[in-house]
């Protein structure tokens, strides 16, 4: 079952209150999805880290809802 778009941002939104999630369907199916998201609560924290931050946010849906996700982060400028 695919996982549309909004409702990865919200997951990450609700774990991130302050994230910017831009997200782009990598293969026009809702089940292949690019992510790059910015946070603040980022800072300090490793490449490794905010990525585990981002897939907590996501509650195990990866490799079950959420197939198939291509993730980057990025503290804000």
């Amino acid at each position: 079952m695919a996982m549309p778009a909004a409702e990865i941002e919200k997951l990450i939104v609700e774990s991130l209150p302050d994230a910017q999630v831009t997200m782009t369907d990598l293969a026009g199916d809702n089940d292949h999805w690019k992510a790059h998201v910015v946070s603040s609560a980022f800072v300090g924290k490793t490449r490794v880290a905010q990525h585990k931050m981002v897939y907590e946010a996501l509650g195990g849906r990866m490799g079950g809802e959420l197939h198939a996700l291509q993730l980057t982060t990025a503290v804000p400028n």
